[in-house]
Order: C-alpha cells, then structure tokens, then sequence
C-alpha cells in the first residue's frame, strides 16, 4: 500500500508526540508536500548538507532528523546561507525534511532510552520526569537504571566507547577510575542542567556538553563519576530506534517503507590531538 509523508508522520507522532516538545522547540515537517509519496525514509542527527547529499544519493524521498534546521525565527531561506541552501536541495530533489527533537527527548521509550539500552541499563525510569499527569507516566528528560552486576568506572567507559559510534571527541571521564558502579544516570544531548539530579540518584552520569566550571563544582562537592562524550554520539542510538518503530507501526496497518540510519558522522570535531607538554607552561 503506497504511503504518504502525512501517514509517515501520523505514525512518527503517536511515539513522539508533538504534545511532548519543549515550548520553544519546533517539531514535525520543515519542507516537503505531506501528500507526496514516501518509500524511502533516511533518519540523521543533524539536518546537514551532507545528510541532504546522503539523501540524494540514495533516492530518500524523507528524512527524519533529530535536531531541527529552523529552530530560531527566520524571514527567508534564500540559498545564501547554509541552512537556505539545505531547503533548496532538499526541495529541487524532491524529498521532505522534518524533525522530532525534544518531543523524542521526552517520550517513553526516547532518545535516553535509546542510549541507555546499549549500554545495557536495565529498570529505567526518568531523570527528570514530566507533570504528575498518569497520561505522562514514564516521560521526562535523561533516564535512570542499573548495570546488570557493578563494574569499575574505568571498565563503563570502555563499554562506552565500545558502544556509541567512535568520534575525535571521545569518552572522557571524572572520577577515580577504579570506582565501582552500578547505578547509571544518562542523558542523550546536553544534559548540562540535570547535573544536579543525576549528583543525588546515581553512581555515574553520561551525558554531553559539560562544562568546565560545572564539572569541576560538582565533582568537589563529591558528585557522581562523570563521562562525557559527544553530543552527535548520544543521540545517535535513537536514530536506530526509531527507523525500527516507524517500519513496525506502519506495517501494522499494512504500509510498507524502508527506513535507514545514516551512515554520515555529523559530529563538528574532525581532529584530536592529545597534549603532549603535560608540565607547566608558563612558570613566570
């Protein structure tokens, strides 16, 4: 049965309901008609250029990011700027863009979810749950669960970096590396804000976009071990998730697509160097 990208986001929404995004966020179809045909679905982070270049390449008629394209007010997407010259790609090859962001942040199961299941989190519940509303039960920002035995600090960092997508950002880590724990805090994206909650529910906290003085408060008030990683690799897992949710959904109501993740990092940071002079630089 031949499916429209109206029917595609119907069954997007009902897991990432638009009801769930942040007040200031800006969800659901950026450009494309709704009642064009979709048979292939392409699912990225980050509504790029070189997703777009993916997208045509591979003959996506959609793609679904996390991250939205427009997410501040504009008076015009002329090609004359990187996010105008992504509209007019996207429209002159014929293929939609939309976005679910903090309403897939704060879905149950979402992007924390998402993150928390390959890193083999069991029991989860919310780190920063919604409104009491028991319509609502389960959602909220980042996610709490345990380890299935507890391992060193040192020993859930590998398995990070194991199983989140490799970037030249990398795994970094606060704490005592031989420290053991069981309960683990995570939240996919920044997750700067929930610091303060995760210090009182869990062993460790893994999330991205720390920063410096933030980090360093916390740690010298005997917070949780933290890893931070990038922000493009939190999220990714989501990506996986979701493409297996929209291909299920629809086949229960006999609507055949085919749904990809992909395979583009989009991560900023395309070099690291470790330090080399670890002494002190200027003693004067």
């Amino acid at each position: 049965m031949s499916v429209t990208g109206a029917q595609v986001l119907a069954a997007l929404e009902r897991r990432y309901p638009v009801g769930l995004a942040a007040d200031w966020d800006a969800v659901g179809l950026i450009c494309g008609d709704p009642s064009a045909p979709v048979d292939r679905v392409l699912f990225a982070v980050d509504p790029v250029q070189v997703v777009v270049d993916e997208a045509i390449v591979g003959g996506f008629d959609l793609v679904i990011t996390h991250h939205p394209l427009l997410l501040r007010g504009v008076h015009g997407v002329g090609a004359t700027d990187a996010k105008g010259k992504v509209v007019h790609n996207l429209i002159r090859n014929d293929i939609a863009l939309a976005s679910a962001h903090t309403n897939a942040d704060h879905a149950n199961p979402g992007v924390s979810d998402a993150l928390a299941r390959v890193l083999g989190l069991r029991d989860l519940r919310p780190l920063d749950p919604l409104s009491g509303d028991p319509l609502l039960a389960g959602t909220g920002t980042g996610r709490i669960g345990d380890l299935l035995e507890p391992v060193t600090l040192e020993q859930f960092a590998e398995l990070v970096a194991a199983v989140l997508p490799a970037t030249h950002h990398g795994v970094r880590v606060a704490g005592d590396p031989m420290r053991l724990v069981s309960s683990v805090a995570v939240c996919g994206g920044a997750g700067d804000s929930l610091l303060d909650l995760a210090a009182a529910s869990c062993d460790v906290y893994l999330t991205s976009d720390l920063r410096h003085h933030r980090a360093q408060d916390h740690l010298a008030e005997g917070g949780c071990a933290l890893i931070d990683v990038a922000h493009w690799a939190s999220e990714y897992p989501w990506l996986i998730q979701a493409a297996e949710f929209l291909v299920s959904d629809l086949a229960e109501t006999g609507q055949t697509i085919t749904a990809h993740c992909s395979t583009t990092p989009t991560d900023p940071w395309t070099a690291h160097r470790p330090s080399i002079n670890l002494g002190v630089i200027n003693e004067g």
